[in-house]
């Protein structure tokens, strides 16, 4: 079924755009060769409503909803992947807040994530949990006044920046997703630090990092939610990502089809245009529908979730599918530019290594593929 857009979401999607096209395109090059994390740009981002966009206007928040949500992040996507992958998980952050949180932590934290004042990550996989939550060995011990954590946390994305961490940790002594709980921690609470910082392979203006806990202080209240309720809300809050990560998967493909189609006109062989060629049109054909594909898939489970329903099943199909076309369709653009292609002096070099890491984070191609069929099969 169609997705009809409104009038205000319409709206918000050609604002994200003009930001995009004159904030974010002509610096994302250079963000990206030096590895330059653009907090000036997030700060901005921030004061456009666009860091709250699922917060309530009570709370601070644009309260604009996942649809206008998704349309925004895909315009941000095109311009800069790695300045989408901090819009996304910073609206992440706010969702355990809005959905488990104390009316006193709600009115401590949100409305200041929400307006780009305090940036928010979400921190869950460690070294030896990553697809498998159940396996996370972070503790946090209750010491009756506060918490006392130790471990470390690895691939936060921002996290050398993020003033507010959902940290998701275990809090009995059985192994398994029962004894999770969620915590929110502050970046200047005793024992809490960040550590080495990810060289990547794409997105490498976004920062990467390990966060580390050693005999880390947390106060009593700052307990997100109740004891034993963390995988409950880290797969809530992941549910929200990845409708985030088939946005930004959308408009890395969308950018990589505008730079093929953009070639294929100018270069010339044997005479004419490539774009003549009945083997570049194919690409290009199938390029726009699975691009098209994707975006009612995305659309269709951000309408869910502004509606109140569930969306497990239509958020993991969007990321699975969406992120797989982001990477079919880089790999097809690169092959219509050629050689031209695999130099860094053109665009669509950077898009493909921005485009790989979508099938991995917030749960990979094949970990979306079990939710898709448990969901289908009801097991």
């Amino acid at each position: 079924m169609p997705v009809t857009l409104n009038a205000e979401q319409k709206m918000i999607s050609l604002m994200a755009k003009d930001f995009a096209r004159k904030e974010l395109e002509p610096n994302a090059a250079a963000w990206e060769k030096n590895q330059t994390f653009p907090i000036d740009a997030v700060r901005k981002m921030g004061g456009l409503g666009l860091l709250g966009m699922m917060v309530p206007t009570e709370y601070g928040g644009s309260g604009a909803g996942a649809v206008s949500y998704c349309l925004a992040l895909q315009e941000i996507a095109y311009a800069c992947a790695s300045t989408a992958v901090t819009m996304s998980v910073a609206n992440l952050s706010t969702e355990p807040l809005l959905k488990f949180g104390s009316e006193a932590q709600k009115e401590k934290y949100l409305s200041r994530l929400a307006s780009g004042e305090l940036l928010g990550c979400f921190a869950l996989t460690e070294p030896s949990a990553g697809s498998d939550p159940g396996s996370l060995q972070l503790r946090a011990e209750d010491r009756g006044s506060h918490y006392l954590v130790n471990g470390t946390k690895i691939f936060i994305t921002h996290g050398g920046y993020a003033d507010v961490v959902n940290l998701i940790a275990r809090t009995g002594q059985d192994k398994g997703n029962k004894d999770l709980s969620a915590f929110i921690v502050e970046k200047g609470f005793p024992g809490f630090s960040v550590g080495a910082k990810e060289d990547k392979m794409g997105l490498r203006a976004s920062n990467t990092v390990e966060l580390i806990f050693e005999d880390c202080k947390i106060p009593r209240e700052n307990l997100l939610g109740k004891l034993g309720q963390g995988f409950k809300i880290a797969m809530t809050a992941l549910d929200s990502g990845r409708i985030g990560i088939a946005s930004q998967a959308l408009g890395i493909a969308r950018a990589c089809m505008d730079e093929a189609v953009g070639y294929a006109r100018e270069r010339r062989q044997f005479g004419k245009a490539i774009s003549s060629f009945q083997a570049i049109q194919w690409m290009i054909a199938d390029m726009a529908t699975g691009i098209e594909a994707a975006r009612l898939l995305t659309l269709s489970a951000a309408r869910k979730k502004d509606q109140g329903v569930p969306f497990t099943r239509e958020a993991s199909m969007a990321k699975l599918f969406s992120s797989e076309t982001a990477n079919r369709v880089a790999y097809q653009a690169l092959q219509i530019h050629g050689g031209y292609g695999y130099t860094k002096e053109f665009k669509i070099e950077r898009l493909v290594r921005d485009a790989r890491a979508t099938t991995i984070y917030e749960g990979t191609s094949e970990v979306q593929r079990i939710v898709i069929a448990r969901e289908v099969l009801k097991v």
